[in-house]
């Protein structure tokens, strides 16, 4: 399973930080970091989710009022939004 992480379209509520420890809020910027990951393309961020983090992913994808955070499983296919 993979996450993926649109810095640009965040707004900085940090609901995801508080569903799942790789969320990190970033004050400064008024944005949500996602640790560990890799920048694909401008602002957005992908990482592996762990096998024992897959349910507090999903969560923190689901709490993002904004869409910012999508879910995909290990066959590419779009899980959330």
């Amino acid at each position: 399973m993979k996450v993926e992480f649109d810095e640009d379209v965040c707004i900085g509520m940090f609901q995801c930080v508080a569903e799942w420890d790789a969320f990190e809020a970033d004050k400064s910027k008024g944005k949500a970091i996602l640790a560990d990951s890799e920048e694909r393309e401008e602002g957005v961020f992908v990482r592996e989710v762990p096998d024992d983090a897959e349910l507090d992913a999903k969560f923190a994808a689901r709490s993002c009022p904004v869409d910012a955070i999508t879910i995909y499983d290990d066959d590419g296919e779009q899980l959330i939004p």
